[in-house]
């Protein structure tokens, strides 16, 4: 399946709720949860994330929402999951990458045993807005040894600027807010 179009995309997009002032004044939450409820519209997500991950080995999912898009997607396409967490989340030894958000700073971990170096990974996350976290979470992919061939999100917020911060990267935006 390719990525909605059209009247597709556009029913979509109308179950995207904007959440204005969340978690702190001055941010609009994208708030995906009633896409996620609407079996129809998850399947479409799920097959069209699962149709970018037919030529890679992994595909990574950013904690949290990324995981809600990324293991689905994993599946479909039979392809295994990793998961890329919050700081202090994972066992073991972990390799960590800082990133800045719209509205904080955060810590993305990876445990490098569960990636295997030349591994072909899909980066996957729900939302793609300054694009911090993505470009953190390609990073830890990168220092296990793997190549992260794309990164592909259920919603691109254009305005914010995201996109060029992981120039030369081939991304994928099922959504354009």
């Amino acid at each position: 399946m390719s990525a909605p179009a059209g009247e597709d995309a556009a029913r979509l997009a109308s179950l995207v709720a904007d959440f204005p002032d969340f978690p702190r004044p001055g941010v609009l939450f994208k708030d995906i949860s009633p896409l996620l409820a609407d079996a129809d519209a998850f399947a479409r997500v799920v097959a069209a994330m699962a149709a970018l991950a037919e030529d890679v080995d992994l595909v990574a999912g950013v904690e949290a929402r990324g995981f809600v898009v990324a293991a689905p997607a994993a599946h479909a396409a039979g392809r295994g999951f990793v998961a890329l967490r919050k700081a202090g989340k994972l066992p073991g030894r972990t390799l960590r990458a800082s990133y800045a958000l719209e509205y904080a700073t955060a810590e993305l971990e990876v445990r490098p045993d569960v990636v295997p170096a030349g591994a072909r990974v899909l980066l996957v996350d729900d939302v793609l807005a300054t694009g911090g976290t993505l470009v953190a979470g390609a990073s830890l992919l990168e220092s296990c040894g793997a190549q992260v061939v794309r990164v592909a999100v259920l919603l691109e917020i254009a305005a914010l600027g995201g996109r060029a911060q992981l120039a030369g990267r081939e991304v994928h935006a099922l959504l354009q807010a």
